[in-house]
């Protein structure tokens, strides 16, 4: 779905973590009066420590082999420290499987974890064994809810991106029944014509082939998207790259100035990708307006090497549209328009102030067909 933080985003966040982990394991186990009270035991324990940490590393990928590992090490870390706290800082690696693994995988890991608590008893007191369970169940829960919250904006983004395809789908319906339209009149005409005049029913011929093709690649595009009718009016023209002038001055007649520089050509492209791309930037216009607070927008579409490059940058201040908001037509649904033509979309704050979405549709047949009929 596009949605998660790129992997070298969540790698360092993980080492951030397990930075702030090992710093306060080491303040505990540097502070006065703490044990143990030999050197070597002190680096021992610092050496557990940082294997504890460094679990969160990689605990994406082996959740539970490293909770594990991070409970090893904190076997020696209760018998070297007990003052750092029960099996060391493993509630931080527990959070992590909480958030990782359903409820029936980490309630395991937590009873496994919390089994052996009673041994505080022993070596401590009811306030350790109070301190042993509030410590594990504190990072257990925090783990559930931080996997409730993104199981809720999971849903949501499925539900955004079911909606778009059904809108998708309708519009390509259209563009498709545009070429069979084609595909007929010009077979009617080639017919009138074949005997007295070859060479337009040759024309008529090629215009055919031509639009075959189009309707081809556009059916293609559209069984990738989930058709279903939700009883709204699908009737009506769909627009292209020709209706991005009529769209600029709509934009600007309610108070944001938009510049359009684009290639003349791109308007022969197949509607598919047309109507893709102007939804694009449609949807981008609208957020610049809505919820970027801006006042000027710079859109650009460019063709060339069979590519559809689109562009469009404003100067808003305001925050972008959070993902998953709304009626499902913001970025998910440019970016799912882009992903059905093989196409990709990018969408961000600029370093200088601004908001960018960037998009490249390839173009897979050929130029759109003329509708003119041949005489």
């Amino acid at each position: 779905m596009n949605s998660r933080p790129h992997p070298r985003n969540l790698l360092l966040l993980d080492g951030g973590f397990a930075a702030v982990m090992l710093t306060i394991a080491l303040a505990v186990l540097l502070a006065p009066g703490t044990p143990p009270a030999s050197a070597g035991g002190t680096a021992a324990a610092a050496g557990l420590a940082a294997v504890q940490a460094s679990c969160l590393l990689w605990i994406r990928r082996r959740p539970g082999y490293a909770l594990a590992v991070a409970a090893l090490a904190g076997v020696g870390l209760e018998v070297l420290c007990p003052p750092l706290g029960w099996l060391g800082l493993v509630n931080v690696p527990l959070a992590y499987v909480a958030r990782l693994r359903p409820p029936r995988f980490s309630l395991v890991a937590l009873g496994l974890l919390l089994l052996p608590t009673p041994w505080e008893l022993v070596t401590g007191g009811w306030r350790d064994l109070l301190f042993a369970w509030t410590a594990l169940g504190l990072g257990w829960a925090l783990g559930e809810l931080q996997r409730g919250h993104f199981q809720r904006r999971h849903d949501r983004q499925r539900q955004v991106l079911a909606r778009e395809r059904e809108r998708i789908s309708r519009e390509l319906h259209d563009v498709v029944a545009h070429h069979v339209a084609v595909i007929a009149v010009q077979a009617a005409a080639a017919e009138d014509v074949f005997d007295a005049y070859p060479e337009r029913a040759r024309a008529a011929l090629g215009a055919i082939h031509t639009a075959a093709r189009s309707a081809l690649t556009e059916l293609r595009s559209m069984l990738h998207a989930l058709a279903a009718d939700d009883g709204t009016d699908p009737d009506g023209p769909q627009p292209g790259l020709a209706q991005l002038d009529a769209l600029a001055d709509a934009v600007r007649a309610v108070g944001l100035e938009v510049t359009l520089d684009r290639d003349a050509g791109a308007e022969a492209l197949p509607g598919g990708v047309q109507l893709s791309a102007y939804r694009i930037v449609q949807e981008s216009l609208t957020n610049a307006l809505r919820h970027s607070h801006a006042s000027r927008a710079d859109v650009s579409v460019r063709y060339g090497d069979g590519v559809l490059s689109l562009a469009v940058v404003d100067d808003g201040t305001g925050p972008p549209r959070r993902i998953g908001a709304g009626a499902g037509r913001g970025i998910v649904g440019m970016r799912e328009r882009a992903r059905l033509l093989g196409g990709t979309l990018e969408a961000g704050p600029l370093p200088s102030g601004g908001f960018r979405v960037a998009a490249r549709l390839p173009v897979a047949a050929e130029r759109a067909p003329r509708t003119e009929v041949a005489q």
